[in-house]
């Protein structure tokens, strides 16, 4: 089956006073229909320019998309017009921003803005648009959506608001949402609750779901496969199972023995050390290398790609046989 979304070799440059800035470096994935796909690393890593370059949404300048295809359903979004790509954008395309806060108009009501996209398309009226602003704000599960669906985004708490957000998102039908870190401004309890809202919706709905997270707890819950990204580029990409299991990267490794663990006792946490590479000073090796505890001196030196190292799995590392060691 044709996957509903096909990354292929997309690279993305930022221009800035203090040079060149390679953001996204020949990254590669697919996305099946109905499929949750986990997208995680360190802050920097490139996971939020994924999302905004498959929606066309960076400013260019000083964004420069240098290469590659973005294909959805059969259709490639870095050669379409802006009229096409705002025709999919909130329609059969939608994102969930990182901050709700910040997503949502302050002097709109919470009804008008999940409905606008469904109005500036000419499918609803303004008073089928106020009913279906109700719909999706139970669907969500708002309290009194007859009521709360005139109120302002100030009046919200942030999980409320978090759910308006994904009602808009899931406003027009979407085939595919890109979530970015949608359960960051949340506490633990109202996060477990919003994973599992998308959850449901997804099974309901028979959406894909594209989930990005720095907290690999939050993608071993909900993710069919995980792609790990580094310095802008995919180094290790697996169902979520092996991903956990057999992890074929040095890095992979690094995020799982960061996380703390119920039964791990008063022991220290493992960090990886160092901090991640400057992305405006790339060298021509493994961008892991300085921080890696099994690299060997050919690691700088080499260019590395990802190889398809077992059915499905792929690893960024020159030395994949290695990695069982640091676990």
């Amino acid at each position: 089956m044709a996957p509903l979304l096909a990354i292929e070799d997309l690279v993305v440059e930022f221009r800035t006073r203090g040079g060149r800035i390679v953001a996204l470096n020949h990254v590669f994935l697919t996305v099946q229909a109905g499929e949750t796909l986990g997208i995680v690393g360190e802050s920097g890593s490139g996971k939020s320019v994924l999302c905004r370059t498959i929606l066309r949404l960076l400013p260019t300048p000083p964004a420069e998309i240098k290469g590659g295809r973005v294909m959805f359903d059969g259709e490639d979004l870095l050669d379409a017009p802006e009229a096409r790509l705002r025709q999919l954008r909130g329609t059969a395309l939608a994102m969930i921003s990182q901050n709700p806060a910040t997503a949502l108009n302050p002097v709109w009501p919470i009804g008008d803005q999940i409905t606008e996209g469904l109005r500036v398309h000419g499918r609803i009226g303004r008073r089928e648009a106020r009913k279906r602003a109700v719909e999706l704000l139970r669907r969500v599960g708002i309290p009194s959506p007859e009521l709360r669906v005139d109120e302002y985004p100030h009046q919200w708490s942030g999980g409320m608001v978090q759910r308006a957000v994904i009602a808009m998102a899931l406003a027009g039908g979407p085939k595919l949402i890109l979530a970015d870190e949608p359960t960051t401004a949340l506490d633990v309890t109202i996060q477990d609750q919003i994973l599992a809202l998308l959850l449901d919706l997804q099974a309901a709905s028979g959406m894909a779901l594209v989930l990005v997270s720095h907290d690999m707890a939050v993608v071993a819950e909900t993710s069919d496969r995980v792609a790990v990204m580094y310095a802008g580029r995919i180094v290790e990409l697996a169902d979520t199972r092996t991903i956990f299991r057999e992890p074929r990267h040095p890095y992979t490794v690094g995020l799982m023995q960061s996380i703390p663990r119920i039964e791990g006792g008063a022991g220290r946490l493992r960090p990886i050390p160092g901090q991640p590479p400057s992305l405006a000073d790339l060298g021509p090796g493994c961008p892991f290398q300085p921080r890696c505890a099994v690299a060997s001196p050919d690691c700088a030196t080499t260019p590395v790609a990802p190889v398809e190292i077992a059915p499905g799995h792929w690893s960024a590392c020159l030395h994949p046989e290695r990695v069982g060691a640091l676990l």
